[in-house]
């Protein structure tokens, strides 16, 4: 019995923490529009793509999360349009995103400036049937709800906005944004969350040509601040023949992440990311393991601002 009440309470600290966080993925050079909406029709292409996170795999509650995007340019007006959904389960807690991102492309040196409004809404659900006490140790089939410490299940719809600028050139990219932006009222019983905390981003790369026009190197950069805490992801990604990638994520005090993909001619990418965990969680658990998928196809082959040299790596 103690052990499972180890446990119960480790659980729902690591719930509590993650409670008031946007989604942890680590492709993140492969979802801008996840976290800003600025992002949508910049690179000149009609784009799907689905991403899968199992994080801290062998850890009970662990957080699982699917990102579904889609966003298309509309040349005829300047702009982008797109959608996101989200899914995030963790613990005993699921919350589910989705917005409409709308993006007004602006000609900035060789480059495009897209600033872009995200609408949308944000449920936040929490299931206290899976949830252990005393009562139900002793006796499994006992329901949990006679213990007046555990919460009932509830869920909660509010209206989120997100908000964000992404200008993109030929050998760089640059975004800043935030999620969240009304910090919308949850009040959930359950988890005690007066409001859902406002996140801000920035995302930059660089695309170094290499002397071998063979391979080419990306550095990049990836931060998330959410009032409280900040999270650091530096990359670097060897990409060979516009077709081949690999990469390594330094996420300062929580992980390394190794990652490969593989673009086909046909504009069809998939992407593969490992974490080693480097906090005291890896005594727990194996790693966290992410799979991408992406189907890209160009709009309009056409040279001067916002025609780049490919549509598979963004």
């Amino acid at each position: 019995m103690r052990k499972s009440l180890i446990l119960l309470f480790v659980i729902v600290c690591v719930n509590q923490m993650f409670a008031q966080q946007d989604p942890q993925f680590s492709l993140n050079s492969y979802n801008h529009l996840a976290v800003n909406p600025g992002f949508a029709g910049l690179n000149n292409a009609i784009c799907v793509s689905a991403i899968n996170r199992n994080q801290w795999m062998g850890f009970e509650g662990r957080p699982v999360s699917t990102c579904l995007a889609a966003h298309m340019p509309l040349k005829d007006i300047n702009s982008g349009v797109g959608i996101n959904i989200v899914q995030d389960k963790h613990g005993f807690n699921k919350d589910f995103h989705f917005n409409a991102a709308y993006s007004y492309h602006v000609a900035v040196g060789d480059g495009l400036l897209g600033l872009g409004l995200g609408i949308g809404m944000l449920q936040k659900a929490f299931d206290g049937q899976d949830l252990k006490s005393p009562l139900s140790l002793e006796d499994p089939n006992a329901n949990v709800y006679l213990d007046p410490a555990i919460p009932h299940s509830e869920s909660k719809v509010v209206f989120d906005a997100n908000f964000g600028a992404f200008y993109r050139a030929k050998d760089f990219y640059v975004g800043l944004s935030t999620t969240h932006l009304t910090q919308p009222q949850v009040k959930l019983d359950a988890g005690k969350n007066p409001f859902v905390r406002r996140h801000y981003y920035i995302a930059a790369a660089y695309f170094w040509q290499l002397p071998d026009p063979q391979f080419e190197l990306r550095p990049s950069i990836f931060l998330k601040y959410d009032g409280a805490t900040a999270q650091y992801d530096v990359n670097a990604t060897l990409i060979y023949n516009k077709q081949f990638w690999g990469g390594v994520t330094y996420r300062f005090g929580d992980a390394v992440v190794a990652m490969v993909g593989y673009n086909t001619q046909m504009d069809l990418g998939f992407g593969l990311a490992y974490d080693i965990t480097l906090s005291s969680l890896r005594s727990y658990q194996s790693g966290s393991i992410e799979l991408m998928v992406r189907y890209c196809f160009s709009v309009k082959k056409a040279g001067g601002p916002g025609s780049y040299k490919s549509v598979r790596f963004l």
